[in-house]
């Protein structure tokens, strides 16, 4: 039986990493392959269905958006098709805030609803948790003034990843969940429901 949930755990991960080389690659076809037809993308910048966020972030990357991910630890909770994965990630962003060219790195986790269906692991929804972050000047000697007001009207968790998605036109949710707080309880308790076999609610 521990076998069993290991192999489980482990094509359920192949999935988790697939998302990130894939989709970071603009490998769209095979993108695709890591959700099921109903999968969700909840982010900062986009809440919508697997198909529309690929096809906005197809757009994106043609005209040079640059958001990368890293990945390191990983769990899964297995109950018989259904699963929770937690993965420990960073999202980098690069763009001009206030023309001046910088970076971002936000850390978190990518929290997934998993189901397998006509024996195939895949994502129903995609949920991350943010943690921490900060926003670099490319070049280190600029100095980037940023408008402070502005800045703490988003989460402490993801502000800086939305002070420059904000500035390049993105319409950012203030409600995504952090490492502590009402937003990332109701996550968990969201997740223990979709084990027990309820239905998929989104934030």
């Amino acid at each position: 039986m521990a076998d069993e949930t290991f192999m489980e755990a482990l094509a359920i991960r192949t999935v988790v990493d697939n998302w990130v080389l894939w989709r970071d690659a603009g490998d769209w076809k095979r993108f695709r392959a890591v959700w099921h037809d109903d999968g969700y993308m909840m982010a900062t910048w986009f809440q919508g269905t697997a198909d529309e966020f690929i096809r906005v972030s197809k757009e994106g990357f043609n005209r040079g958006v640059n958001i990368l991910h890293f990945q390191g630890a990983f769990t899964a909770d297995v109950e018989g098709a259904r699963a929770i994965s937690q993965t420990k990630m960073t999202i980098n962003q690069r763009a001009l805030v206030h023309d001046v060219l910088c970076d971002v790195v936000c850390t978190g986790r990518f929290y997934d609803f998993f189901e397998k269906r006509n024996n195939r692991w895949g994502i129903v929804l995609r949920q991350p948790i943010y943690e921490k972050d900060r926003m670099d000047p490319v070049d280190p000697g600029t100095l980037l003034p940023l408008d402070q007001e502005l800045l703490r009207r988003f989460p402490e968790g993801y502000r800086h990843l939305a002070y420059l998605q904000s500035s390049i036109g993105y319409n950012v949710k203030t409600d995504m969940p952090g490492l502590k707080g009402p937003e990332v309880e109701a996550l968990y308790a969201r997740g223990k429901r979709w084990l027990a076999g309820g239905e998929i609610e989104r934030g």
